[in-house]
């Protein structure tokens, strides 16, 4: 699993105390049969498991909430270290949840649990581990980056010493393009995003260790440099994943999970919005602020369902 922010470092006592609380948390401890429903056939309660500290994660999960929300359903959000919402998700006590990363990074949990959950569709095909720099820089490849090191400083910015992207730059991508007499600074996500802001700020060359989705592609003026040989690993597809009998119990929220797509430009904005500039202080808030500026996305997102 990918040790990518701050946010995903520290929550694993608290994912027990959710453990132990699932039971309350249920979005229908009657059987569904009996369960009220809304006019367009689906039960009206729903409940959203979200990985602790995924922030794309929370940032879809929290799209939801809000356009189902308008839509009359009465919707619970449940934050848990990612092994107690596959585990909720099975067991009946969430119904959805929209961060199921693959081929990779949950392989085990589906090999586990696949057969008892149903994929609702993919909604983000480019999540990948990246080395960006200035979107200005004079190099586009890692290629270029060793003849070019004294443009950055000689300085390679990264994040958290036990996370899987630190590993992997320091396993492979460092010896794959000779970055060997580069300075690779293990530090922590946010003393990376400061460096990040400062050096962009300022006009500077800077080249940190970053990864897709993520804000800072929206707030700073950056680009991912080309990994010819494939070094930081294939891209990703992010995926929404429910409980069993997720279709049959929620035909129309099923047809929106499945219509459902994000763009980059889309996504780092949302994240940029509830992340950034509002500190994830109200995410829904923040989801209502984007819908603002995205006007259509419903509507698109809905003829999309039904076409």
């Amino acid at each position: 699993m990918l040790n990518r922010s701050t946010h995903r470092t520290a929550l694993v006592a608290g994912s027990l105390a959710v453990a132990l609380g699932l039971a309350a948390c249920s979005s229908d401890d009657s059987s569904a049969e009996d369960a009220p429903r809304l006019d367009n056939g689906d039960l009206e309660t729903i409940s959203i498991g979200i990985h602790s500290g995924w922030d794309e994660g929370i940032a879809v999960s929290h799209l939801f909430k809000v356009m189902l929300e308008e839509e009359g359903y009465t919707v619970e959000t449940t934050e848990a270290d990612a092994g107690v919402v596959y585990t909720g998700l099975t067991g009946g006590d969430f119904d959805v949840n929209f961060d199921m990363w693959l081929p990779n990074t949950h392989a085990d949990y589906l090999t586990q649990y696949g057969d008892e959950m149903e994929m609702l569709g993919v909604w983000y095909d480019d999540a990948k581990l990246t080395i960006a720099v200035n979107e200005d820089s004079p190099i586009t490849s890692l290629d270029e980056l060793a003849d070019n090191a004294d443009v950055f400083g000689n300085r390679l910015v990264g994040i958290e010493s036990g996370a899987g992207l630190t590993r992997i730059t320091q396993d492979d991508a460092i010896p794959g393009y000779g970055l060997e007499d580069m300075n690779f600074v293990v530090s922590s996500t946010p003393a990376m995003l400061a460096e990040l802001k400062g050096a962009t700020d300022a006009g500077n060359d800077v080249a940190v260790t970053l990864w897709r989705p993520h804000w800072a592609y929206d707030a700073f003026p950056i680009r991912d440099l080309e990994d010819p040989q494939g070094l930081m690993g294939e891209a990703e597809e992010i995926n929404s994943v429910g409980r069993a009998d997720f279709a049959t119990d929620y035909p129309t929220a099923a047809s929106w999970i499945g219509a459902f797509e994000l763009t980059d430009e889309q996504l780092f904005s949302l994240e940029n919005i509830m992340f950034n500039e509002n500190g994830g202080s109200d995410n829904d808030e923040s989801v209502k602020q984007w819908l603002e500026e995205n006007p259509t996305f419903v509507d698109d997102l809905k003829a999309s369902a039904e076409a």
